[in-house]
């Protein structure tokens, strides 16, 4: 299925896009997509029905909004330096374990929202990444069966970032991330059962209309099924949790000088196969 929350900021409701590409109406059923829906296995089966017997009300997306497709996300942890390309464009080494950080949910918008250039920026950078929405509670898991089956979807995640921040302004890299708007997510939650190997989707992102990523989960250092496994050895993931994986090849960051950092007026749009696809104009914050 492919679960989404369309409306304005705040009053977001629940919706599927079926089979044929119509956007149907989920608010008689189910209050919001969160973390209690995800885990409740009885509420999924009854929105397949549902959606199958094609009685669901159908939403007319004309100027409609689409929001992020998780509401009320508890944490987002995200992997940096996953992909083999990316370490290698950076010039960094390949880490013997994943790199963890975190971002708060309140940087999370839709796909189509505004992304804010934070005041004082000179390197604010994009990043496409695979999201992980867990979608059941998971504490030491041991294998990646059962780490797979703590996955209630995916989604198209943009790990915005502000490379000076990060790096070069001393402590954790969290200055660098948490800014304003710096993870816009969706279109939708495509549920698991829908992408049968995360290990083989391609990933792609431009600017200004200039392809700057064109990559391959497949490049993952640490695959999906290890990466969940890997953090909930460090903390509980909970459902509605996210997990950003990390980025392919091609940041701003990665290039030759002068690097390509991103300006207010710049139009980013990014995609994952089969998850759907984001545009962003930049701003001043």
């Amino acid at each position: 299925m492919k679960l989404l929350r369309v409306g304005p900021v705040g009053t977001e409701r629940p919706a599927l896009l079926d089979d044929s590409g119509t956007l149907r109406d989920l608010s008689g059923l189910v209050p919001d997509i969160d973390g209690a829906l995800l885990a409740d296995e009885g509420e999924l089966a009854r929105i397949r029905t549902a959606a199958a017997s094609g009685e669901l009300p159908r939403l007319d997306g004309a100027g409609l909004r689409t929001g992020p497709p998780v509401a009320r996300i508890g944490k987002i942890v995200c992997i940096g330096l996953n992909y083999h390309d990316h370490a290698r464009e950076t010039g960094a080494e390949t880490p013997a374990e994943p790199i963890l950080f975190m971002k708060a949910p309140d940087t999370v918008v839709g796909p189509d929202d505004t992304v804010l250039v934070p005041r004082d920026s000179v390197k604010t950078d994009w990043e496409v990444e695979l999201a992980v929405v867990i979608g059941r509670t998971a504490r030491y898991l041991e294998t990646d069966a059962q780490a797979l089956a703590a996955v209630a979807g995916y989604a198209v995640a943009h790990d915005v970032s502000e490379r000076a921040f990060q790096i070069e302004r001393g402590g954790q890299w969290d200055k660098g991330k948490n800014c304003e708007t710096f993870n816009p997510l969706g279109p939708w939650l495509v549920t698991a059962d829908e992408v049968p190997d995360p290990q083989n989707l391609g990933l792609r992102l431009w600017v200004n209309g200039e392809r700057k990523q064109n990559g391959t989960t497949a490049e993952q250092i640490f695959p999906v099924a290890e990466v969940v496994r890997y953090v909930s050895r460090f903390m509980t993931l909970h459902p509605g949790d996210i997990i950003n994986t990390g980025t392919p090849a091609g940041v701003a960051m990665g290039h030759p000088d002068p690097k390509p950092y991103l300006r207010a007026g710049d139009v980013v749009e990014l995609e994952i196969d089969g998850l759907g696809r984001q545009r962003q104009v930049l701003k001043g914050a």
